[in-house]
């Protein structure tokens, strides 16, 4: 009993932890299998498979089980994307408006991309990206992964 309350806690700290993270469960044969659900429960599934069978670590080092070979977990792209835009949203309106800015040249440096591709793509997507004047940070770094992966 006790075994399975330390289990609980430890895993509870470790959500509490990500609490903010885009994705909490990085790669592996767990979140391979539980990819594209959502909630406490698949995650918890998600990491305790991980966790059992040791995969993650093997993945990450090997560039298997949807892990990116230079040892960066998969998806991590979008997660520094949804990180840097919630702490510059609005310099990042005034670049997307202007067509040119530092945070269009940083987030141009995340995807590896050419900054002239990102600035001209999201200048031309302004109004879908900023559809409303209460426009949420989730929705801002969903769509512009979309115009970007376009």
């Amino acid at each position: 009993m006790k075994k399975i309350l330390g289990l609980a806690i430890v895993l509870g700290l470790a959500f509490v932890s990500n609490a903010n993270a885009y994705d909490s469960t990085g790669c592996g044969l767990g979140s391979m299998a539980w990819r594209g659900q959502s909630g406490i429960v698949p995650q918890l599934f998600a990491v305790t498979t991980n966790g059992t069978f040791g995969n993650q670590t093997f993945g990450i080092t090997s560039g298997t089980s949807g892990c990116d070979p230079n040892g960066r977990i998969s998806g991590g792209t979008q997660k520094m994307i949804f990180s840097f835009l919630e702490n510059n949203m609005e310099q990042f309106a005034i670049d997307v408006a202007a067509g040119d800015g530092e945070t269009l040249t940083t987030l141009a440096g995340i995807m590896d991309m050419d900054e002239k591709v990102v600035a001209e793509r999201a200048h031309k997507n302004f109004a879908y990206l900023f559809n409303n004047e209460n426009v949420d940070v989730v929705d801002v770094t969903l769509r512009f992964c979309e115009i970007m992966k376009a």
